[in-house]
């Protein structure tokens, strides 16, 4: 059934990725954002700290569901990750449960310490620094609106990668920037934290399917790529294969630095919370196969 789907942060890389699937398959997809509203004609411009404005939008469009998802916010500004991170999802749950749609928010495998995976739906949170934690802070809000009547769902991911405008969308495509700058100057890749990288595209998919599985939702859904974990370091030799450029500017980093920002070490998100809903995880294309077919697309 054709639905009316409403995407925030709709000008980034999952937000394009998650439009784009739902309008191939047949939605009809508001694209909702802040920034870049001149990338694209069907772009609408909404401020999501902007409580009037979010619920003037919310009672003039009929809604069926909505994904949301906050950029990553700098450990050096607090208040801007709660505004962010935290706020914004709680006042769209408030908006879910007035007028009834389903709003799905998405959260991260950093709400993990990384030291006993893969993580289930109901493992313990642990987070080890101010970004974890402020998703640990918005599931609890948007879920206390659940437990009120509100149809939220938090669907966990790792770090994502795909299509970008920019590199920098994008933690495991700004490695290209680091392969391609040829100019001399020396770089560190962590080599120590267990990743596992995540298609844009798959996310979607996921998402796609839980909006139209036509039953309720549990609370909280983990996907992750079925791929193998990479370190940093193993994405960039990977990459700079494909690119056909050598890497002697970088240095592989085997111990965590001093006064670095701690993250999980191994923060494996398990998936069987969305098999046991019977949403096919399916079998997501390798990160090697991908960077090659996009290196050559490029």
């Amino acid at each position: 059934m054709r639905k009316q789907v409403a995407v925030t942060g709709a000008s980034g890389l999952l937000g394009r990725a998650v439009a784009t699937y739902f309008e191939q398959h047949g939605d009809e997809v508001l694209h909702l954002t802040f920034s870049r509203t001149d990338k694209h004609s069907n772009y609408l411009k909404l401020d999501f700290t902007d409580k009037e404005a979010v619920g003037r939008f919310f009672a003039s469009h009929h809604i069926d569901g909505a994904a949301e998802r906050r950029p990553d916010v700098a450990e050096a500004n607090p208040e801007l990750v709660k505004k962010l991170n935290v706020q914004s999802p709680l006042l769209l749950a408030t908006f879910a449960k007035k007028y009834g749609f389903t709003l799905i928010v998405i959260s991260t495998d950093y709400v993990f310490n990384g030291e006993n995976p893969p993580y289930e739906t109901d493992s313990p949170t642990d987070p080890l620094n101010a970004y974890g934690q402020s998703k640990v802070d918005a599931e609890q809000a948007v879920l206390t609106q659940r437990e009120e009547g509100a149809k939220v769902t938090v669907l966990r991911v790792p770090i994502l990668y795909g299509r970008t405008e920019y590199n920098a969308e994008s933690a495991v495509n700004i490695i290209r920037d680091v392969v391609e700058d040829q100019s001399g100057k020396q770089y560190k890749m962590d080599h120590v934290q267990r990743r596992y990288p995540t298609n844009v595209d798959a996310v979607a998919r996921v998402l796609f399917d839980l909006t139209h599985l036509g039953k309720p939702l549990p609370f909280i859904v983990h996907y992750c790529s079925p791929s193998p974990a990479l370190s940093k370091w193993d994405m960039t030799q990977i990459i700079a294969r494909h690119l056909h450029l050598p890497i002697s500017h970088i240095t592989p980093e085997t111990v965590v630095p001093p006064g670095a920002t701690s993250r999980p070490q191994d923060a494996q998100l398990s998936t069987r919370s969305l098999h046991d809903i019977g949403v096919d995880v399916g079998e997501e294309m390798s990160f090697d196969d991908w960077w090659r077919e996009y290196v050559q697309a490029s």
